[in-house]
C-alpha cells in the first residue's frame, strides 16, 4: 500500500472508532464522581493504556481536577501508599485483563479506596468486574495493518478521557482565568492573561 493511502486508512480507522463510542449514562455518573471527589483522583494503567492514563492525569490537572498517575507495575512496589479512603481510582486497560492493573485495583480496595472507574472493552473483563463503574469501549479494530499495535483503541481511550475531563470542567464552572492559574507558561498561559 502507498504511504499516503496507509496514512488515510489509519486516520479513518481511528476517527471511526472514536465516532463509534456509545455515550451511556456511565459517562454522566463518571463526571459526577470527578466533580464530587474530595480525595485524590488517581489514574492508572500499563503499556500503551498507561501512557494514555498519564496524559489523562495531565488533562485533568489543567482543567481543574487535581490528579496524578500511578504506574500499575510500581503500585505493587510501594506506590500504593499514595492511596486512601475517599480517593477515586480510574483504571485504563483495553482488554481489562492486565494483571498489573487488576492487581492495583484489588490492592487499592484494601487501602479503603471506595470508588473505581474502569475504561475498558467490556464489563465482563476482570477489570470491569472489579470496578464500581465501567465505561465500555467495546470491541475495536486496530488501525495497525497487523491488527496488533494499540492504535484505534488508544485513540478511543484518549477521547473518552478528554470528554470526561472537559465535561467535569464545565460542570465546575471553570474559567479561562482558572486555567491560567494552573497553566501560566507558554502560549496558552499568555492567552489567558488580561491586557
Amino acid at each position: 500500500m502507498k504511504i499516503k493511502d496507509r496514512i488515510q486508512d489509519v486516520l479513518r480507522a481511528e476517527a471511526a472508532a472514536i465516532m463509534g463510542i456509545d455515550v451511556t449514562d456511565s459517562f454522566v455518573e463518571a463526571v459526577s464522581w470527578l466533580v464530587a471527589c474530595r480525595g485524590k483522583v488517581v489514574v492508572t494503567g500499563i503499556g500503551k493504556a498507561g501512557q494514555v492514563a498519564l496524559k489523562y492525569a495531565a488533562i485533568l490537572n489543567a482543567t481543574g481536577t487535581p490528579a496524578f498517575f500511578l504506574h500499575a507495575a510500581e503500585a505493587a512496589h510501594g506506590d500504593l501508599g499514595s492511596l486512601g479512603a475517599g480517593d477515586l481510582l480510574i483504571a485504563f486497560s483495553v482488554s481489562g485483563t492486565s494483571s498489573e492493573v487488576v492487581g492495583a485495583v484489588s490492592h487499592a480496595r484494601q487501602l479503603g479506596v471506595g470508588r473505581v472507574l474502569a475504561v475498558t472493552a467490556s464489563k465482563q473483563s476482570p477489570l470491569g468486574q472489579a470496578a464500581d463503574l465501567v465505561i465500555e469501549m467495546g470491541r475495536i479494530e486496530e488501525a495497525c495493518p497487523l491488527g496488533l499495535t494499540a492504535t484505534a483503541s488508544t485513540a478511543v481511550m484518549s477521547a473518552i478521557g478528554d470528554a470526561l475531563a472537559l465535561a467535569a470542567m464545565e460542570q465546575r464552572g471553570y474559567t479561562a482565568a482558572d486555567f491560567g492559574k494552573r497553566h501560566p507558561g507558554g502560549a496558552l498561559g499568555q492567552a489567558t492573561k488580561t491586557p
